[in-house]
């Protein structure tokens, strides 16, 4: 039996500027969230330095956020479609604010790890409801359009400046700053909120199912820590395949259950989507997109800071121009959307980024940062392009009464394309700078280890062994980045074929 749907036009009761104002709303807790996917790329080392973390919290001070993140994801967007995507959103910018506190004042690593999990809680919350609320508040199709490509472009425009953010405030403050910056965004959002945010629109008759939630939770987590863990250049064997047992199986059953509920209730998630090729294309556009922002950010701003001397804010600018370029051409994508099909925009678009890739990759083989530029250049336009759509080929391919499941679906895909990216590429650097590595006579051995107290050292033979092997990391690194694609254009214009110029990028009408 199906639930019924919580409204059938949303926005008539929020005239425009109530519907942009929520845009606003969301968009500025989803810039908090972007930003702290890659915020601590340039304050890994001077964080690092004064909490005394080793490699491994290192990694977990990075990963814990989005693991926990990807976990919850799948329960909270059903939740909020039952209990009302307000309300979760609202708790969920509580939990964010109170979370960035802790980790701001972190005495310790495992403080601040604990924090970075916390924001992973608060942060799963707020996602699927901010796409959520956008398609309940925009029922026509090319002002949802443009208001998903405006979301797009902050997403990834948070993404991009997390490291030239954090670089500005490390110029001036301590490493807790690029934490307490959450802290007043999110009291204005959240009285915003209050004030002219819409009705909280609840479908009790939704059924939220807390085993799916748990299973969901466990499997996708699991799935997350395996990747991690097989990543790591000394990988524990034993926590990866125990890792991969429980993701494997915890996830085989979850799935079970899924179609069995679909025979006589909705289920948490329902598979039958993925038969709709504009869903899945826009699910892989979305992965294989952040991916690209995360992989190369990751090794670009270690690269610059480490061999070249740049400074956090320094090699924070470097990679900003993924931003500068993303933001016109996500805007643009949303608003000629109806236009042009999502074969032209998505396909098109990580073509473009792809070419941009392999761009970089020639840049680092002449060490030409002029040309690194200009790649990234290119890479941000056609990320910018197809991210936009992504999220539109997504959310619209639903039935607006399951918009918490596809939006938490996407955030699935962006989460794992964003683990998956820091995971395999920066292990990928450690792996390839271990074995190219050619210490001088007498050299002790963590100098073929830590790349970055190699590069710091006093003796100039080693300083110059660990650049030189750095260098070939970072173009392997580069290569795999361009690797990856050149596929996911492949994929993606291979499963959007059918969505040329002037065919419909929203089916949801004829996909209950």
């Amino acid at each position: 039996m199906q639930s019924a749907p919580v409204s059938t036009t949303p926005d008539t009761a929020l005239p425009p500027w109530q519907r942009w104002t929520v845009l606003g709303i969301v968009s500025s807790a989803l810039l908090l969230i972007a930003l702290d996917n890659t915020i601590l790329y340039t304050a890994l080392p001077t964080l690092t330095r004064e909490l005394g973390a080793s490699s491994s919290q290192q990694l977990w001070v990075i990963n814990s956020y989005p693991l926990l993140m990807a976990g919850l994801l799948l329960g909270s967007g059903a939740l909020g479609d039952r209990v009302g995507h307000k309300r979760i959103f609202q708790v969920g910018l509580l939990v964010f604010g109170a979370a960035s506190l802790v980790a701001a004042f972190a005495p310790t690593a495992g403080v601040l790890i604990l924090a970075r999990a916390l924001l992973g809680v608060g942060a799963a919350a707020m996602m699927p409801a901010t796409l959520a609320l956008i398609r309940l508040s925009f029922s026509d199709e090319r002002e949802r359009n443009l208001a998903i490509g405006v979301w797009a472009a902050i997403a990834t425009v948070g993404m991009a400046l997390g490291p030239i953010v954090s670089g500005v405030l490390l110029e001036h403050f301590w490493w807790g700053s690029v934490f307490l910056l959450n802290v007043p965004i999110v009291l204005l959002a959240s009285a915003l909120m209050l004030v002219v945010g819409p009705p909280n629109l609840t479908n009790p008759a939704r059924r939220w199912d807390a085993l799916s939630s748990a299973q969901a939770l466990v499997g996708m987590a699991a799935a997350v820590l395996a990747v991690k863990t097989w990543a790591e250049a000394d990988a524990n064997r034993t926590l990866a395949t125990a890792a991969t047992v429980v993701a494997v199986v915890t996830l085989t059953v979850f799935a079970r259950r899924q179609r069995r509920l679909a025979t006589h209730t909705e289920p948490l998630v329902d598979f039958t989507i993925f038969r709709n090729r504009g869903f899945s294309g826009g699910v892989v556009a979305a992965g294989v997109s952040v991916f690209a922002i995360v992989g190369l950010q990751l090794v670009i701003t270690q690269r610059y800071q480490l061999v070249e001397g740049f400074s956090p804010l320094q090699s924070g600018l470097v990679v900003s121009v993924l931003a500068v370029a993303s933001l016109p051409f996500a805007l643009f994508g949303g608003a000629v959307l109806h236009r042009v099909g999502l074969l032209v925009l998505i396909g098109g678009g990580i073509t473009a980024s792809a070419v941009g890739s392999v761009i970089t990759v020639i840049a680092a083989a002449q060490d030409s940062l002029t040309l690194l530029v200009l790649g990234m250049i290119v890479v941000g336009a056609g990320l910018g392009a197809s991210m936009s759509v992504a999220s539109t080929a997504i959310m619209g391919n639903v039935p607006p009464r399951r918009a918490g499941m596809a939006a938490s679906l996407e955030e699935v895909s962006y989460e794992f394309g964003g683990l998956v990216g820091v995971a395999t590429m920066g292990s990928l650097l450690t792996l390839v700078y271990a074995r190219a590595i050619e210490l001088p006579a007498g050299a002790e051995g963590w100098a073929g280890q830590a790349p970055a107290a190699a590069l710091a050292s006093q003796d100039a033979q080693i300083v110059a062994a660990a650049a030189e092997s750095f260098d070939t990391a970072f173009l392997s690194v580069l290569t795999a980045v361009a690797a990856v694609m050149v596929i996911g254009a492949v994929v993606s214009a291979v499963l959007l074929r059918g969505y040329t110029p002037g065919t419909p990028s929203q089916l949801y009408p004829n996909n209950h």
